[in-house]
């Protein structure tokens, strides 16, 4: 197996535990949400810590926190995955699935259109369809449901600009998780004393099932992170950008036949829509890539 092959098989593997995660979530429905990200926050640190101790890598995160521009970005980062990974687990928990599979759909259109204020980046014609198209699926969502898709809007938005904020950061992909939960920890540790320390208590230390579930919510954070930075270091960028709508295909699949949410007309649209501006996208990124290629190879 040559390594462009091992990092598409990483690929597929982090896409398919992202997509699927929303059947994890549903099995905790009956603790709060925040609750919830609390225990993500503080298992996924002592996971990426234990990563990076076996890599001898441990003390990058006290670099990357030594800089004040780099200790700012992460705290912009932490900020925005903290909101990004609330507003998901909640849209599973209140039946929203399908809202949030739309979301990481449209997220990619607005990683684009965000590259163009902040970096100047020029758009092509055909993604300038593919952004118009996207902004006529959420103007006709909002139109026929009466109510704007705000978990959709949320989980792109806020991905968009975790992505934006990691681009000025050269610390690597764990690195930076690492010291965002780090930074978030104290306020995970907040949430669950005031939790544990109401009538109702606490879900961690109930049941065995329970404990094992929240603390496993470590190994669903970090592992698909790790497959994802092997992944995207050993093939081209437009087969990360391709596999990656893996994830949103497999948690609308998860929310349509598995929870059973309704699927109105109005989402049918908007979702043909999102689509096909996907489909335009891609085929215009996949054709750019091919051009830089041939250009390299023939320099």
């Amino acid at each position: 197996m040559n390594e462009s092959i091992k990092g598409v098989a990483a690929l597929i593997a982090c896409c398919t535990i992202w997509g699927l995660c929303g059947l994890y979530y549903k099995l905790l429905s009956h603790v709060p949400p925040i609750e919830i990200l609390a225990h993500r926050t503080l298992w996924s640190l002592l996971f990426f810590m234990i990563v990076l101790l076996v890599q001898g890598r441990l003390g990058l995160v006290r670099q990357a926190l030594s800089v004040r521009r780099s200790a700012i970005l992460i705290a912009l980062a932490a900020l925005m995955i903290s909101c990004n990974w609330f507003v998901f687990i909640t849209s599973i928990l209140i039946g929203k699935a399908t809202e949030a599979s739309l979301g990481y759909y449209i997220f990619p259109l607005v990683s684009v259109v965000l590259g163009m204020i902040v970096f100047g980046e020029r758009l092509d014609r055909a993604q300038v369809l593919a952004v118009g198209l996207a902004a006529a699926a959420v103007i006709t969502l909002t139109v026929g449901l009466g109510v704007a898709p705000w978990i959709s809007l949320i989980l792109a938005f806020s991905f968009g600009f975790y992505g934006l904020v990691k681009k000025g950061l050269s610390v690597g992909p764990v690195v930076s998780v690492t010291t965002e939960v780090l930074l978030l920890s104290p306020i995970a540790l907040a949430v669950l004393w005031v939790m544990h320390s109401s009538e109702t208590g606490g879900a961690f230390g109930v049941s065995w099932r329970d404990n094992a579930l929240l603390a496993f919510s470590g190994i669903l954070t970090g592992l698909p992170l790790v497959l994802f930075s092997y992944g995207a270091r050993r093939v081209r960028l437009g087969t990360v950008g391709l596999v990656q709508y893996l994830n949103p295909t497999l948690q609308f699949l998860v929310a349509t036949l598995i929870f059973q949410e309704a699927f109105s007309l109005w989402y049918a649209v908007a979702f043909g829509m999102i689509w096909t501006a996907l489909a335009i996208y891609s085929t215009a990124s996949w054709r750019q890539d091919r051009a830089a290629r041939r250009a390299l190879e023939s320099s």
